[in-house]
Parts: C-alpha cells; structure tokens; sequence
C-alpha cells in the first residue's frame, strides 16, 4: 500500500504513477518554455507572512462567501478540462467531493461528462465555464443549458482566442475524446496535422473575434452572474468593470497560453487596486499550499481557485483524492491564520504579508 499523501504536492507523483504519460503530461504540462508555469508557484515564495502573536485564535472561522454563496473556505475548484483521462467517474467524482467540502466547482465546457450529468449527481454549487465558438448559437445553448440544470454563474475564458503552444502535447499527438457537452452540436475530432488534437479543435471552432463589446452579448442571453477569467492587468480589471461582470478571476490558464505573462499571484494586487472593491476577485494558479491562499486572501482575493492539484488527487484515488486535496489546503490554511493571529478570513489584512515590491520600497527608505 502506497503511503498517503501528507501534502498536496505529494499527489502529483502519484498522478504521474497512475496516468499514461500523453495524459499525465497534458495535465501538468504548460506553454513553450514553461516559464510562467514556475513561476505561477515560486512567486509565492517571495512573499513573506508577518505573523501577529498573543492573539485568541481558540476558535477559527474559514467560512465565507462567493456571489453570495456560503462555501466552508475560500478555496473553489477551478475549471480544468477532461477528467474521465484522470479517472473513470470524471467530474462527476470531483463534483461529490466538492460537495462534501461545501465549496463551488467550476464545470469547463470541456467535461467529458455532461453539465446534466454532473448537475444531477450532487448538490455542490455548480459554476459554468463557457468558451465563445464561432457558432455564437452553441455557446447560447450551452449557456442555456447551465442555467436550467442550476448552475449559478457563467466564467467566461478571456484569455484563449487561439490555443498556447503546449509541446507535450504536439509530441504525444494528444487525442481529445468526444466532450459530452457538444454531442450533437459540434465534432471534436479534428484532423490534427501529426501534432496535438486539442490544438486542431480549438483553431476550429474558438471565437478568435471575442472581444470587450460581446459581454454584451452575453449578459443580453443569461440572468446568471459573469465572471471574466484571464485578467492580468490594471487596464482589463478596469475594463472588467466598465463592462458591467460581477467578478474577475486573476489567471493565466495555469500558464497554458502565453508562456512569460507574469505569475498570477504578482499582479494580483495591482488588479484588486484597479477595481477598488466594486466588484470580488480571484485567484487561479500556483496555489499549492493552505500558506498560498493566505498569502492570497492577504493581497485582496476573495477565495482562490485549485486546478492542477484536484486532477492528480482524482487521477491518484478518485473522488476521495480530490477530497483530500480540498481537505489538506484547508487545514493547512487553518493552522497559518492561526500562527498568523488570525481567526476569521477578515483578519487577514495586507500587513501580514511582504512582497518584493514591499522590500524594494523598505530599501530605498
């Protein structure tokens, strides 16, 4: 019997153990050079927690909100594409896990089980993440179809006109399997050039004209909120803003598009100074440890959102994986707001933390 995990990072071996490699490398693998992939995780370790003593921390509180949904701690599943290559019961088991840690899991367009499927397996609070087709009418349908199967609010993928330059996958010649959610509506099986599959899909069907005005669009087809992913500037949160969404995810698709766009977790701060509190915002990417998402809350972000981590604890044991992966950030969450003096999510201010923006301006005091 294979020791259990004490951490989250200790999955990916495991994931890497249990999955065939065109699929464990689809997973973990991110843009080109792989730079920005680094770096999404070692910029958090430039920043420093300044913890406060002597504070009661008998009783923590991680409880919070999400567009007015009560989630167990500010820590939400992210949308990542494909989970039936991970293991057999797909997303339907990383929805049971969500809902068993009583947090908000984002579906991607890309499932390979179907939003019904996964709508009726369980009562986690459900998101829905939408990429614009070239046939506007089958991104309606399916913004329709989320919102009649209770899905609470549309992300919309800013940041994928085209898709980034993954070399894993050119040199396995990655297959994508039909995705459930376009049965009937469009093939997913294009012919590939001898390189990645998911590339040839993309190239044929994504929207490459999507821009700031079809929000518009949008909103005009759904009541549901919108949620914009893919913003890594003071300029596009305002634009965000102007544009009327009712939230922004900081992301740079787990640095699977434009290999060095800067890690998520260092423009963070600039994004929420741009938007002032109007509207809550986000972090996707890097987050591997409960420290991560202090450092997160601490710099402005509402919650954080878990990608990579859930696949390699659903391919390495299924729906109890990616409960154990929520299950360890939040503990470990916990145990730093308590050595930090924190006990509630509102303690955490921007004076526990120091950036390398904090130390440059020290030094030239």
């Amino acid at each position: 019997m294979a020791e259990e995990p004490v951490n989250v990072n200790e999955f990916r071996e495991l994931a890497r153990q249990a999955l065939p490699k065109m699929y464990f490398d689809f997973y973990a693998g991110g843009a080109e050079d792989q730079y920005t992939l680094k770096q999404n995780e070692e910029a958090f370790a430039r920043i420093i927690i300044q913890p406060r003593i002597l504070r009661d921390v008998s009783s923590i509180d991680l409880s919070t909100t999400v567009l007015g949904f009560n989630i167990s701690m500010p820590i939400m599943i992210a949308p990542t594409s494909m989970h039936k290559l991970a293991n057999p019961a797909g997303e339907i088991a990383t929805a049971r896990a969500a809902s068993a840690c009583n947090t908000i899991m984002v579906l991607s367009t890309s499932s390979t089980c179907s939003l019904e499927e996964v709508a009726s397996c369980c009562t986690a609070i459900r998101f829905f993440q939408l990429y614009v087709y070239k046939r506007r009418d089958i991104s309606a349908k399916l913004v329709h179809r989320a919102e009649h199967n209770g899905y609470k609010a549309i992300v919309l993928t800013a940041d994928s006109p085209r898709l980034g330059r993954r070399e894993a996958d050119v040199k396995n010649k990655l297959i994508v399997p039909q995705l459930k959610n376009l049965e009937g509506l469009l093939s997913t099986t294009f012919a590939s050039d001898g390189g990645s599959g998911l590339e040839a899909l993309a190239k044929g069907t994504i929207d490459a004209s999507l821009c700031w005005e079809d929000i518009r669009w949008l909103k005009s087809i759904t009541n549901l909120p919108i949620l914009i992913k893919g913003v890594l500037t003071h300029e596009d949160a305002i634009k965000a803003l102007e544009v009327g969404v009712s939230g922004i995810i900081v992301s740079n698709h787990g640095a699977r598009q434009l290999d060095y766009s800067p890690a998520t977790i260092s423009v963070l701060e600039e994004v929420v100074d741009a938007v002032k509190g109007k509207i809550p915002v986000f972090l996707d990417g890097g987050v591997r440890r409960g420290t991560d998402v202090f450092k997160a809350m601490a710099l402005g972000a509402q919650a954080v959102l878990v990608g990579r981590p859930v696949i390699y604890g659903l391919a390495a044991k299924g729906e109890y994986g990616v409960r154990r992966v929520l299950e360890m950030l939040k503990d470990e969450l916990e145990l730093t707001m308590a050595l930090s003096g924190c006990s509630s999510l509102k303690e955490i201010t921007r004076s526990h933390v120091r950036t390398k923006h904090d130390h440059q301006l020290l030094s030239m005091l």
